[in-house]
């Protein structure tokens, strides 16, 4: 089964820390992606960017706004994901329990579905 990892961090745990130490979590996080492709879970993943480059788009009630930013009234933000293969939701949280960011950040890990179309 496909399960997403998704990434939060709080932009406040990495203020305090050094250059040397952030960039060790870019390599610490090499480092796992080489070995969930190594176990054979690996499926996609990406980092991305800030929230400040984000933008929300809604069409409710049929008209287009946009809003700078994503929507969230929390301290960390979604940074990046993650596309596993595993047996069952208990290895994919080991998998994600393993993650380096996983200390400074949250994990959620959330099951894939499947979306097909209904012919009537």
């Amino acid at each position: 089964m496909k399960y997403m990892f998704l990434i939060y961090l709080d932009d406040a745990k990495f203020a305090p820390m050094s250059q040397d130490e952030r960039d060790g979590f870019g390599n610490a996080m090499l480092d796992y992606d080489d070995e969930l492709r190594a176990s054979g879970n690996y499926l996609f993943s990406e980092p991305l960017k800030m929230p400040n480059e984000a933008i929300t788009v809604r069409t409710w009630d049929g008209t287009l706004s946009t809003t700078d930013g994503p929507f969230a009234e929390t301290k960390e933000h979604l940074s990046g994901f993650h596309i596993i293969e595993a047996r069952d939701l208990n290895e994919a949280v080991a998998l994600a329990a393993r993650m380096p960011l996983a200390r400074v950040g949250s994990i959620e890990v959330r099951p894939v579905g499947h979306l097909e179309r209904i012919e009537k």
